[in-house]
């Protein structure tokens, strides 16, 4: 065969696998948008979601882990509600680890050994000394892991993206042990401060399953769609409804007290569960990852579940606290 004819044939066989322009006035078909998800929980970070979960998450293991947790709390909480202290301050403790393994992974060197004692320390003095014991606490171990991060490479090395690295362990401490710290103050400062935490962590699991309901049925309209494409405004409104209804329910049943507090609360409780929802998906997208852990099945890292109970804690110590 001549040289010529391979080049023809090589040619042809080229233009064969190119695909060809469409014929004047046919225009090519417009690929179909990606759904975006519908779910009202927590959004993801972008990455690939399990075939045939609209929320993107192992619906059986999240619904069998998540009744666990519940129940345990529960329990614990009606009946040894000290123990719930140290429940509570080991999922800090995980939590912490598990955003600080995920930034040490990112080349963030935040000091992990003050940053997570600091963070117990934030956590528990809550209990023999109020809010005066957090705040010393915050303050202190701010302090420590600034100079723990100055010299950790030694007194001859200066350190390398020193300001990004503190900045970032200043706010992973005060985003996880400060928040978390009201959980304390709430259940220590009333006598009825077991059924307050019972109360606010109701209304957390209100939001999640009338934002997942209402946004796995109705979900159309993305709500931040760069940072959650989970997230939508009708999860966002079947949130509102749920929370609503058992703040109505709890804060009457559970607190005896006026009803009208309870829409307050529920309402509070939706805007900030979201918003701190929102907030770890930036930092998981930002960081190119899909859970801080994965502890909990069908939920991630123990970070996970805890993204929307932190503010949450806050902003129920702060409404019942001044309305109570």
């Amino acid at each position: 065969m001549s040289d010529g004819t391979i080049v023809a044939e090589k040619a042809a066989a080229t233009g064969a696998a190119r695909p060809q322009p469409p014929a004047e006035g046919i225009s090519e078909p417009t690929p179909a948008p990606a759904p975006t998800g519908a779910a009202g929980g927590s959004g993801g970070s972008g990455a690939a979601e399990p075939r045939g979960s609209r929320a993107g998450r192992n619906l059986p293991a999240a619904l069998a882990v998540g009744t666990t947790l519940g129940m345990l709390c529960i329990a614990v909480l009606l009946f040894l509600p000290k123990v719930f202290i140290g429940v509570a301050g080991v999922a800090v403790g995980i939590a912490t680890w598990e955003v600080a393994k995920r930034l040490r992974e990112a080349d963030v060197l935040v000091p992990r050994t003050p940053l997570i004692v600091g963070g117990q320390a934030v956590f528990w003095l809550g209990w023999p000394f109020g809010p005066g014991g957090v705040t010393g606490a915050f303050a202190a171990t701010a302090l420590v892991c600034m100079v723990w991060r100055l010299f950790d490479h030694g007194l001859r090395t200066a350190p390398r993206n020193f300001l990004r690295d503190t900045a970032i362990t200043v706010f992973t401490l005060a985003w996880i042990p400060l928040l978390a710290s009201f959980a304390v103050l709430l259940l220590l400062e009333e006598p009825d401060g077991n059924l307050r935490v019972l109360t606010f962590m109701i209304l957390v699991v209100c939001s999640d399953v009338g934002g997942y309901v209402a946004g796995v049925l109705f979900g159309r309209h993305p709500m931040v769609p760069s940072i959650s494409p989970k997230k939508s405004w009708e999860g966002f409104c079947g949130s509102l409804v749920f929370a609503i209804i058992g703040g109505l329910l709890t804060v009457t049943l559970l607190l005896e007290a006026n009803s009208m507090i309870g829409v307050v609360l529920g309402i509070g409780l939706v805007v900030v569960a979201t918003l701190g929802d929102l907030v770890e998906s930036q930092i998981k997208r930002e960081l190119g990852i899909k859970d801080m852990g994965t502890m909990l099945p069908g939920h991630g890292g123990i970070m996970d579940r805890l993204d929307s109970m932190l503010p949450s804690a806050f902003v129920s110590w702060l409404v019942l606290s001044t309305l109570l």
